[in-house]
């Protein structure tokens, strides 16, 4: 580790991986946290749209309770398509490569922002569907794809920074669609599919010097085994005048090319006991980070800004201030993750986020009898935002690309992302029924989750900060014997 760390003293931070870094983040990353902050605000008004739409294309006026299966089934086929996306992330990225996988999502963006913009001209709910379905495999295929890609590209003492560059773009497209859903933007009867398309401007932007961006060397070398185009692809990422570099790359990848793990298809995966352990921290991680409460979070505390006092319109201000925090310490993302260790990040911000969601709980209970318990409420809100993007939300979006060698990391990472959407979609279904049977316990299972997963860590998941992942591999091949510590 040490060695490692000399020789990359100074980060290889060259004109063409900036380009890639932000051009992807910010036209594949925030574009997928867009399609996802923008729903909420307006949905009262799409409803109506929906219902009169229905009404003058079929005749029919559908009750409340078949409003709200309508407004629900439009919701969840967007995570419906990220669990698809997702799944098919790991054959699209083995396949077609890296670079090719965030084309695919770029045309499947286009296609989804078209649908979009012209489904209320069209007066068609069909097209509102299909839109946001498309946009849940593309951002299906971000989540499976676009850490891998970026942690391949970047030299082993970036990894870990361009690793969460996803993460933070998810977060910060999130509040951008939260702010063009405001009344005061695109928020409106007349102008809500404008909001719905508006990440179109990013997509045209950010993919015009997509000829630019290099394929994976590690792809072209260990997948396809074309070492030459690798080569070309490395100087191109480092600089001719890297030789010293380049070389020590190549080798790490000839290393691993030549290592036993070779399996690339999902059923070689889940059959190798040596990938048993990796995967399953991996998926817990994935399935965890939803698990944790952080969207039913944002689902409760209008609610909670409005019991502290606060009138409608400023619980809805305040929530996304409470978006914007979210977005500022993400921001800190890359440089925790440069100079901190993964497993230290990740057990303090899964233990400091079971205290603030078990205190949560309490407050909730006992908010009526208490006066400043209110206040209490939104601080412990707020702290658990703070701590949440210390490890919890980072670190799961690219620790599959540190725990897996190049052969089965398409896999792992697909594997990942699908945990990932099928647990935001379990809590999106459940989270209103359970809220109305518990109450305020309703967080409870939320801080046993974050604890679980403390625990996870601490036993299980070795410290991958400044290794390569052929010297990681082999202290998870045993399973749960391993001795990671």
């Amino acid at each position: 580790m040490g060695s490692t760390k000399n020789n990359n003293d100074k980060p290889g931070w060259s004109k063409l991986l900036l380009l890639v870094a932000f051009a992807t983040t910010f036209g594949g990353a925030v574009s997928t946290g867009y399609c996802i902050g923008v729903i909420n605000a307006p949905s009262k008004l799409m409803k109506i749209w929906c219902n009169q739409t229905l009404h003058d294309n079929y005749g029919s006026n559908l009750s409340e309770t078949g409003l709200d299966l309508l407004w629900s089934s439009i919701v969840s086929v967007f995570l419906v398509g990220g669990a698809i996306g997702s799944l098919g992330g790991a054959g699209a990225a083995n396949k077609f490569g890296r670079k090719a996988c965030y084309l695919i999502c770029g045309a499947l963006f286009s296609v989804g922002a078209v649908l979009f913009f012209f489904c209320r001209a069209a007066n068609s709910v069909e097209m509102l569907l299909i839109g946001r379905f498309i946009v849940g495999l593309a951002s299906g295929l971000v989540t499976a794809t676009l850490p891998m890609y970026l942690s391949e590209v970047a030299p082993l003492a970036l990894r870990g920074t361009l690793g969460v560059f996803c993460a933070v773009g998810v977060t910060g497209g999130v509040v951008v669609g939260q702010v063009c859903s405001l009344a005061d933007v695109f928020g409106t009867a007349d102008l809500w599919h404008y909001a719905l398309s508006a990440y179109m401007g990013l997509i045209i932007v950010c993919y015009l010097p997509s000829y630019l961006f290099p394929e994976s060397p590690k792809f072209l070398y260990i997948v396809k085994g074309n070492r030459a185009a690798a080569k070309r692809e490395l100087q191109r990422l480092r600089g001719e005048d890297a030789e010293e570099l380049i070389a020590q790359e190549l080798a790490e990848m000839e290393a691993e090319a030549n290592a036993k793990v070779q399996t690339s298809s999902f059923c070689d995966v889940l059959r190798d006991s040596r990938l048993l352990l990796p995967l399953v921290i991996v998926c817990c991680f994935h399935g965890g980070q939803q698990l944790s409460g952080i969207n039913a979070i944002f689902y409760y505390s209008v609610s909670i800004f409005e019991k502290a006092g606060l009138s409608t319109v400023n619980a809805q201000w305040a929530n996304l201030g409470a978006g914007c925090l979210n977005l500022a310490i993400s921001l800190l993302g890359p440089w925790l993750m440069a100079y901190c260790n993964r497993r230290t990040l990740m057990m303090f911000s899964c233990a400091m986020c079971s205290v603030f969601l078990f205190t949560i709980a309490f407050v909730l209970y006992y908010i009526d009898f208490v006066s400043w318990f209110a206040i209490a409420c939104i601080c412990c809100i707020m702290g658990y935002i703070f701590f949440y993007q210390f490890g919890l939300g980072p670190i799961p979006y690219f620790i599959g690309s540190e725990l897996f060698e190049v052969a089965p990391r398409s896999v792992a990472m697909s594997m990942g992302s699908l945990a990932s959407w099928t647990c935001n979609f379990i809590i999106g279904i459940s989270f209103p029924s359970l809220q109305n049977a518990w109450g305020a316990f309703v967080f409870l299972p939320f801080s046993i989750t974050c604890v679980l997963l403390c625990l996870l860590t601490k036993f299980y998941l070795p410290e991958t900060r400044g290794r390569d992942p052929s010297e990681v591999a082999p202290l998870v091949s045993n399973g749960f014997r391993s001795k990671v510590k």
